[in-house]
C-alpha cells in the first residue's frame, strides 16, 4: 500500500504540472483542450484500473494500451506533453510482470510518442529526425534502466526464495536432530533400565524364589536373610529409580569403579549363591561415564552368568595396561556356542554402550567350558555413556 501510494502522487503530480504547462504556452483552444483531455485522462485511467493492475494484476493490458494511446494523443495536442514518459515508463515497468512484455510496450510507447511529436512538430523530415532521436534517447535510458531494476528485483526474489528454502531446512533438520535426540534419548533409558532396574528386579524374584523355599523348609534364620536381602535389593532398586526419573542421569558407580564392582560381587553372591572373586588395578584414571559403562557391563555379564550358565563360581578381572582398561568376567559354568544367533538384548547392548566410549567387547565360551565376557576401552578417553 506505500508503494501504491507514491504511484498516486507521481501520477497526479505529473498531471498536475503537466495541465499548468499548457496554461502558460499559448497554445490554441483546440490544441489546449485537446492534451489537457487526454492528460487528465492517463490519470483517471490510473485511479480506476492501474493500482488494480499493480496490486491485482488485472486490467493490465486496458492500462497499458490506454496509456499508450493517450499519450501519444496527448504529445500530438502539444509536444511539450512527452515528458508524461517520465512517469509513463516506470509505469509500465511496474504493472507488466514478463521482461519482454515490458520491452514491447516500452517500444511502442516511444514510438506512439514519437508519432505525437512528429504530427505535433509540423510532419516533416526535421521533426521526424527530432521525434526519432529524442525517443531514442528516451527508450534507450527506459530499457537501460527497467532491465537493470528488473534484473535487481529477480535476484532479490531469488535470494528471497533462497532464505525460505534454507529457513524451511534449517526447520526440517531441527526436527530431525530433535527426534534422533529423542530416539537417542530413549535407547539410553531402554539400556540404563535393562542394565539397573530390570536386573534388581530379577534379583528380586529370585530373593523372593529363594526366601519362600527356605519358609516352606521351616528354615527361618535363612528365610530372615533372604528378607533382608529383599528389602536391601529392593531400596536399590528404589534409589536408582528416583535417580533416572529426577535426573536421567547414569546412577550405580559411587565410590569408584572398584568399590561398585566389590558391592555388586556381594550381592550378587548372597543373591545367588554362586562365589564371586574380585581382582582390580587403580583406575583413578577413569572419568565417570567411563567408569558406569564398565560397571553396566559387569552388571550384564553376571546377569547371564545367573540366568544362563548353572555356574558354581564366577570371577570379576579389572586390569589397565598400555593405556586401556579391561574388565573380565569369567564363570566355571556350561558355557554357550558362540557361532549362534544371540537373542537376547544383554550382549548387543554391552556392544552399543562400549561403542559410544570406542571400547570393544569380546565373548569366548563353548558348550560346557565357562564363558568369558571382556569389555575394553582406552583410559583417559572422555566417555558419552
Amino acid at each position: 500500500m506505500h508503494s501504491l501510494r507514491w504511484w498516486h502522487v507521481a501520477v497526479w503530480g505529473m498531471v498536475a504540472v503537466l495541465s499548468a504547462l499548457l496554461f502558460v504556452q499559448g497554445l490554441s483552444t483546440t490544441r489546449t483542450v485537446g492534451a489537457l483531455v487526454s492528460v487528465l485522462l492517463v490519470g483517471v485511467t490510473w485511479s480506476t484500473l492501474g493500482y488494480r493492475a499493480v496490486r491485482g494484476r488485472r486490467f493490465v493490458i486496458p492500462v497499458v494500451v490506454t496509456v499508450i494511446v493517450l499519450s501519444a494523443l496527448a504529445t500530438g495536442f502539444s509536444t511539450s506533453m512527452a515528458t508524461i514518459q517520465g512517469v509513463a515508463f516506470p509505469l509500465i515497468w511496474t504493472v507488466l510482470d514478463r521482461r519482454r512484455d515490458a520491452i514491447l510496450a516500452n517500444v511502442a510507447f516511444a514510438t506512439s510518442v514519437g508519432v505525437g511529436m512528429f504530427i505535433g512538430t509540423g510532419a516533416n523530415l526535421t521533426s521526424l529526425a527530432l521525434a526519432a532521436f529524442t525517443e531514442g534517447i528516451s527508450l534507450a535510458f527506459s530499457l537501460a534502466l527497467g532491465l537493470w531494476i528488473t534484473s535487481i528485483a529477480e535476484q532479490s526474489f531469488e535470494r528471497q526464495q533462497l532464505i525460505e528454502q534454507l529457513e524451511s531446512t534449517q526447520s526440517k533438520l531441527a526436527n530431525l536432530s530433535r527426534d534422533a535426540g529423542a530416539a537417542s534419548e530413549r535407547e539410553r533409558l531402554a539400556l540404563e533400565i535393562h542394565d539397573t532396574i530390570a536386573q534388581d528386579l530379577a534379583g528380586l524374584v529370585l530373593t523372593a524364589q529363594r526366601g519362600m523355599r527356605e519358609l516352606h523348609d521351616g528354615n527361618l534364620p535363612a528365610t530372615e536373610a533372604q528378607l533382608g536381602i529383599l528389602e536391601e535389593n529392593a531400596r536399590n532398586a528404589l534409589a536408582e529409580t528416583r535417580s533416572l526419573v529426577a535426573s536421567g542421569a547414569a546412577v550405580g558407580a559411587d565410590g569408584g569403579l572398584a568399590t561398585a564392582l566389590r558391592r555388586l560381587g556381594e550381592r550378587f553372591e548372597r543373591e545367588t549363591g554362586i562365589i564371586v572373586t574380585l581382582a582390580t588395578d587403580d583406575t583413578a584414571s577413569l572419568d565417570r561415564d567411563a567408569e558406569v559403562v564398565l560397571l553396566r557391563c559387569a552388571q550384564e555379564a553376571l546377569a547371564n552368568v545367573r540366568k544362563h550358565s548353572a555356574a558354581a563360581a564366577a570371577s570379576l578381572v579389572l586390569k589397565v595396561s598400555n593405556g586401556e582398561i579391561e574388565l573380565s568376567v569369567s564363570d566355571d559354568g556350561t558355557g554357550f556356542d558362540t557361532s549362534a544367533k544371540s537373542t537376547g538384548f544383554g550382549l548387543d547392548g554391552m556392544r552399543e554402550r562400549l561403542g559410544l566410549v570406542h571400547g570393544t567387547l569380546a565373548v569366548a565360551a563353548s558348550p560346557g567350558g565357562g564363558t568369558t565376557v571382556i569389555a575394553s576401552l582406552p583410559t583417559g578417553h572422555e566417555a558419552s555413556a
